[in-house]
């Protein structure tokens, strides 16, 4: 598991989001140290997506900073955000593939909007992808022909194509079987490991957040409740993210 650095990574300052009169998140501080996998839990309707989405310049903040790198990206341009989106790749909640591509090309796709590559290149990088996520020899399939765990790693092999920096994760596991969350929460610990790949990953699912974070944030009330390790949440009998999994936790 990743080690924390004294700068960090990505950095969340007082960040609040409202849509009209429903205040989703009210004053949000979070930092996220390079080479680790922090998980955010929380309710549903809390705005743990919304978080990935400001993060990345899809949604503007109402108030706040976020700095990647101790670069502001609330304040950049679409122009500059594209130059950051290099470095973050996204996973979204159900693969979001192109049905009308193939394997091949859904992965081969960020390549060709953001490096200038030959074919020859980009086929290289699509097969040693598909080979890392355990699915050589799938570029003629199309997503229709895919079962829903093999959508989600797909997703991933397009996500580290242009080997990126940070991953955002939204729910990897939502509405999977338990061998494809086990399946999937294995591969978030072996990109972190053999790519030095940060991971900030949003979820529910409880059982794989402890098997993939280093450190764990509940998003609750607006705002980020506690951020502990997962060895501190396990040992400690206080910690609200204790209470939130086993559900004693007020206010839920």
């Amino acid at each position: 598991m990743g080690e924390n650095n004294q700068l960090p990574l990505i950095r969340f300052e007082g960040i609040t989001k409202a849509f009209g009169s429903n205040v989703i998140f009210d004053g949000i501080d979070l930092e996220v140290q390079q080479g680790e996998t922090l998980v955010i839990v929380g309710g549903s309707g809390t705005g743990k997506s919304v978080l990935l989405k400001c993060l990345i310049g899809l949604l503007e903040p109402t108030a706040g900073r976020i700095f990647y790198r101790d670069r502001e990206i609330t304040t950049m341009t679409e122009k500059q955000l594209i130059g950051i989106r290099r470095n973050i790749s996204y996973v979204f909640q159900l693969s979001a593939l192109f049905d009308s591509l193939s394997v091949y090309d859904n992965i081969a796709y960020p390549l060709r909007e953001h490096l200038a590559l030959e074919e020859e290149e980009i086929a290289s990088r699509v097969a040693k992808n598909l080979e890392m996520v355990g699915l050589p020899g799938r570029e003629d399939l199309f997503p229709s022909e895919l079962s829903g765990g093999m959508k989600r790693r797909i997703g991933l092999a397009r996500a580290i194509a242009i080997e990126p920096e940070i991953i955002l994760w939204d729910e990897p596991t939502t509405v999977l079987d338990p061998t494809n969350t086990k399946r999937i929460s294995r591969l978030i610990v072996k990109m972190q490991k053999e790519l030095n790949i940060t991971n900030l990953v949003v979820t529910h699912d409880m059982h794989s957040a402890f098997l993939i974070a280093d450190r764990i944030a509940l998003l609750h009330d607006r705002v980020i409740a506690e951020v502990n390790t997962t060895q501190q949440v396990k040992q400690s009998p206080d910690s609200l993210i204790g209470k939130f999994v086993d559900g004693t936790m007020e206010g839920l």
